[in-house]
């Protein structure tokens, strides 16, 4: 991946002070205030697996998640004049992303928001516990073979979900972020973020529940 953007002009660093000892907010600081081509670039670089994996799962597609990715840094590029003061950066660079997969999604009118053509341990470890959660456990044993077919259900299902309810699994299943941070980078309430959780989970289990009866897996 590259991240290209057009700086304005370069700053000197402070003296005894290198571009990784910085936070991300002194980061964007520096290059809200100087357009210090470094300081984005070590910006980028901190979040560049972390937001492509992320965009990657959410659009299920490798081409569109480094469209999205692009056009999440430029818009960082755009508008870190507007960041506003105490946030911070993680957050916003997630809302700014999100932002950015569903614009992608529309263009593209794609609805498959969630990768599955790839499995990675940590998918597999996030699927795990997601499928514990989703599914109640049986009473009688389960082999490999019943525990990959229940993933590869509850991979189909996940892209079924509304939008709304995706994103919310995504950030807190995927990404590990806390329901703070979830709310923060959706801009809606705690309370909401959990509810969405809440509603993701009753929708699934309702299609588990019609698919073992009438015999689908």
């Amino acid at each position: 991946m590259t991240s290209q953007t057009i700086a304005p002009k370069r700053t000197s660093l402070p003296v005894s002070t290198t571009w990784s000892d910085m936070t991300d907010e002194e980061l964007l600081l520096a290059y809200r205030t100087g357009g210090n081509r470094q300081a984005f670039a070590e910006l980028v670089q901190r979040y560049e697996r972390e937001l492509y994996n992320y965009l990657r799962r959410f659009l299920g597609d490798a081409a569109m998640a480094e469209d999205a990715f692009q056009g999440a840094f430029l818009q960082v590029h755009l508008r870190c004049g507007q960041f506003e003061a105490g946030r911070k950066v993680r957050p916003w660079l997630y809302t700014i992303a999100t932002n950015q997969a569903i614009d992608t999604q529309r263009r593209n009118k794609r609805h498959r928001m969630v990768s599955l053509d790839r499995r990675t341990t940590a998918d597999d470890d996030d699927l795990g516990s997601l499928v514990d959660l989703l599914v109640s456990k049986e009473t009688g044993p389960s082999d490999q073979f019943e525990a990959d077919e229940r993933r590869d259900w509850v991979r189909q299902a996940l892209t079924r979900l509304p939008p709304t309810l995706l994103s919310a699994v995504t950030l807190i299943y995927y990404q590990g972020l806390k329901y703070r941070e979830a709310a923060e980078v959706l801009e809606v309430p705690v309370g909401t973020v959990k509810s969405r959780l809440h509603t993701a989970i009753l929708k699934l289990n309702e299609a588990w529940k019609h698919a073992q009866l009438s015999g689908e897996k």
